[in-house]
């Protein structure tokens, strides 16, 4: 591959990728790598020093892995916070890493989500997020090809 132009990336939060694979990003590029590590429960340590996570909205999150049909975000919730009327055109998955959550479907099934509980979800299909006590969760978004977020057919730069 080195012939190609392609070259590996290494960084402090054990991220490997090779450099054709995040050209096309041009905000926060070292999210689209190809081999991905992470320490969750040092991220979550790091969203508890966050702005937002002490400003007492509530809640924080990080992307953690961005790519053009696939995300996953880990969301830390204080407790009886909420995440209100979400959907996305994708198909997702919460699972949950710490405390306890509720995620209420079409405004009416209530899944309780324990520790290491997963649920996943069709594409559009609405949901809440109330975290019962406070809550660590891994939000996973799988976009169908017609709703990626760039054009996989562009050129790879060098």
């Amino acid at each position: 591959m080195a012939g190609r132009g392609w070259q590996v990336i290494v960084n402090s939060g054990n991220e490997v990728s090779d450099r054709g694979s995040i050209s096309h990003l041009s905000r926060l590029p070292e999210l689209a790598i190809s081999i991905s590590q992470f320490d969750l429960r040092q991220e979550i340590r790091l969203l508890r020093k966050e702005e937002s996570w002490r400003r007492g909205i509530g809640r924080s999150s990080r992307t953690l892995v961005k790519q053009q049909d696939f995300r996953i975000v880990l969301v830390l919730m204080k407790r009886k916070t909420s995440l209100t009327e979400h959907r996305a055109n994708a198909r997702i998955s919460i699972q949950t890493i710490s405390g306890r959550i509720r995620v209420r479907v079409r405004n009416e099934n209530i899944i309780e989500l324990p520790v290491a509980g997963l649920l996943a979800l069709d594409s559009s299909i609405p949901y809440d997020i109330e975290a019962v006590r406070e809550s660590a969760f891994l939000l996973t978004i799988s976009w169908p090809s017609e709703y990626a977020t760039w054009d996989s057919e562009e050129p790879l730069g060098e």
